[in-house]
């Protein structure tokens, strides 16, 4: 099978070797010494399954829903910024994600317009940093309505954490002839990706289409970054206000705290994502499995709680669930899978993570998703973290 990969550190490891280097090094990421990277994903294996050997299910069901979608595994794909580690983008990934059955987060920052792939993807959330004030706010969140997406995404969890221990990959603001030329003996030394662009006739692109403001050119990625930066944080009235601007599904993300997520609650949010950002926000933040059961115990009866952060296997989506989590969101494993075989990668990661969870369950007893309870797991002494109790 051409491209197959079958696991996701397999689907890293490809996109490694094919990505250029500052390439593969964005895509990475983390934040000063990685240690909430780190965490995200080796907290999972701390957490043990307690199994059973017979009287197992014959047939187990993966359908849940999220954000009103009902999908067809438990794993819907997070919005991450600028998907240009392939020429097909955001839309290739939306693309997958139909194919599988689930839902398409997709980023305020991403490569390419919300209305591509809503078409290739009706069932997208589109994700909205807090950047502009409430005049621009107000007009993303018509952009969306208009452009028929299914919720918002809105992501808090951002301090402008700067530098990392292992060092920053360069990233230019435009691809300039003088970049292009500092950036060729990376990207020839990496032929299939070279010829994957030279193929659709296109650049990868730095721009950020969906933070454009009406009759303007796209802004460029650390164009739109700066304003971000520059806009003050937002209160939680400011987020009540925002909630009222939208009257579908609405996910607050970036969640590790009990009383900040009561207080989303408050707001009148639908969803809760339980994220550090991947890691790439305050680091030492801890891996969100640890802090998903008291925020699930506190809120989860009253809104969708998710998890985002360090999912690599079914059985760590298991895991997630039996803490407290109706979904989780993939963003890594899904642009591995993007950069090793475009569309086909990404609907192969979810085929890894389907059939993950379809053993876990198996082995389990469970015969849904919607049976599965913390008896499912063993969680050590000491492994979580209830914040802001």
């Amino acid at each position: 099978m051409s491209g197959w990969f079958e696991t996701v550190a397999h689907a890293q490891r490809l996109a490694r070797k094919r990505l250029p280097r500052s390439v593969y090094g964005a895509l990475l990421a983390g934040s000063e010494k990685g240690v909430s990277y780190g965490d995200n994903t080796a907290a999972f294996a701390e957490l043990g399954f307690a199994p059973h050997v017979a009287g197992l299910p014959e047939k187990r069901d993966q359908t849940t829903t999220v954000m009103g979608e009902r999908i067809s595994l438990p794993v819907i794909i997070s919005p991450t910024g600028v998907q240009a580690v392939h020429p097909g983008g955001e839309v290739a990934v939306a693309r997958a994600a139909a194919a599988r059955g689930t839902a398409m987060g997709l980023s305020s920052f991403a490569s390419k317009p919300l209305e591509e792939v809503v078409a290739a993807n009706p069932r997208t959330f589109f994700q909205m940093y807090w950047t502009g004030g409430r005049d621009a706010m107000r007009r993303r969140v018509d952009r969306a309505r208009e452009a028929g997406v299914k919720g918002l995404i809105v992501t808090l969890d951002w301090s402008f954490s700067h530098g990392r221990d292992w060092g920053s990959p360069r990233v230019p603001e435009r691809l300039t002839v003088r970049e292009m030329a500092r950036f060729a003996p990376e990207a020839l030394a990496r032929p299939r990706w070279l010829a994957g662009y030279l193929r659709s006739r296109t650049l990868p692109d730095l721009t950020t289409p969906n933070m454009a403001e009406p009759g303007q050119a796209a802004p460029t990625f650390f164009g739109a970054y700066g304003e971000w930066m520059q806009t003050p944080p937002p209160s939680w009235e400011d987020v009540r206000w925002l909630r009222e601007q939208w009257d579908g599904p609405f996910m607050l993300k970036g969640v590790c705290r009990v009383d900040d997520a009561l207080r989303a609650v408050d707001a009148g949010v639908t969803a809760i994502s339980v994220s550090n950002h991947g890691g790439n926000n305050l680091d030492s933040t801890p891996a969100p499995i640890r802090v998903l059961p008291s925020i699930a115990d506190a809120v989860g009866d009253r809104v969708d709680v998710l998890l985002d952060g360090g999912v690599r296997r079914g059985g760590d989506v298991v895991k997630a669930l039996a803490l407290g989590a109706r979904a989780v969101m993939v963003g890594r494993a899904s642009l591995w899978g993007l950069a090793a075989n475009g569309q086909a990668g990404v609907e192969n990661v979810l085929d890894i993570l389907r059939g993950g969870i379809d053993a876990a369950l198996l082995g389990l007893g469970r015969s849904s998703v919607r049976e599965l309870t913390r008896d499912d797991v063993v969680i050590p002494p000491g492994f979580t973290r209830a914040l802001g109790v």
